[in-house]
């Protein structure tokens, strides 16, 4: 994988825990996308006992996954405690206190998950991944599926918010705009990290703001702060903020400035082990003529 500077992760908790009570007003973008990469189920027949919801977040994603696997049990999994708490809610007091099928919530890196070798079925992570680093976070996906478990993400790419990459760039060459991993580097980091054939798949949404503010707003709104450990140092002050603006300004089209998004849809089966626990290789021996 090339070369690439991922958040703090102190930080971004600290941006997420901020965030928790605005998040849902503001999440237009990961509700949309939650909605499609669960789409990307349709094709698919699995029938898992358990399903963790990587980075559930406030919980946005629970009803959809109970409603299409109700017999399976939910850990939604996130590593804001405040994102949590409002996850919770999403359950009437009920269901939380009398119902097996309610959610059981963790909070938990998605790169040292506190759970069993082998004991999720599917792991789901709707824009969470894009906070972590993508070898470890699939390692520890890899570690808690069984053979033939399945892994299926929703990510960032490159291209986003490239327009407000651009803009900074007129006031100074610091990292004020994460950058994300490229799609290709994602599959070959699943396939290092133990899954078998990965399918990614990518596009793009444009999101349309009156304003640079209204956009900020919403970055603020669900987390989405500056956690790069070379981020600049205070505010940006009024007179550098009024040029991000004028610069962003010139990419206003049809009285709207657009913000993209590249999106990545990725999903991989966890593939049998090539070694075992203590490092000898696994040699599958076959009849001759057998297929």
């Amino acid at each position: 994988m090339k070369e690439h500077v991922f958040p703090v992760k102190r930080d971004a908790r600290r941006a997420f825990e901020r965030a928790a009570a605005s998040y849902d007003a503001h999440a237009v973008l990961h509700r949309e996308v939650g909605v499609r990469l669960l789409e990307h189920l349709d094709p698919i027949r699995i029938e898992p006992r358990r399903i963790v919801d990587l980075g559930c977040g406030t919980g946005q994603s629970f009803a959809a996954m109970g409603k299409r696997f109700p017999r399976a049990e939910l850990i939604g999994l996130d590593f804001s405690a405040a994102m949590l708490r409002h996850a919770r809610r999403r359950t009437g007091w009920f269901r939380r206190a009398f119902a097996s099928d309610a959610a059981r919530l963790v909070c938990a890196d998605a790169e040292r998950l506190p759970l069993a070798h082998g004991s999720i079925d599917f792991v789901f992570s709707n824009l969470a991944l894009q906070w972590c680093r993508p070898e470890p976070a699939f390692a520890e996906a890899a570690r808690v599926l069984p053979t033939g478990g399945l892994f299926m993400f929703s990510t960032l790419g490159p291209d986003t918010l490239k327009e407000l990459r651009a803009a900074f760039s007129a006031i100074d060459g610091a990292s004020h705009v994460h950058g994300f991993v490229d799609m290709h580097d994602l599959g070959d980091a699943l396939v290092h990290s133990g899954f078998a054939e990965p399918v990614m798949e990518m596009e793009v949404l444009t999101l349309e703001y009156a304003s640079l503010g209204d956009l900020a707003r919403d970055l603020k709104s669900t987390g989405a702060h500056n956690a790069l450990p070379q981020r600049p140092g205070g505010l940006v002050t009024p007179r550098r903020w009024k040029r991000v603006v004028e610069a962003y300004e010139e990419r206003r089209r049809n009285d709207a400035l657009p913000a993209t998004y590249e999106i990545i849809y990725g999903h991989a089966w966890k593939a049998a082990p090539r070694r075992t626990a203590d490092g000898r290789q696994v040699i599958d021996f076959r009849e001759r003529g057998a297929p």
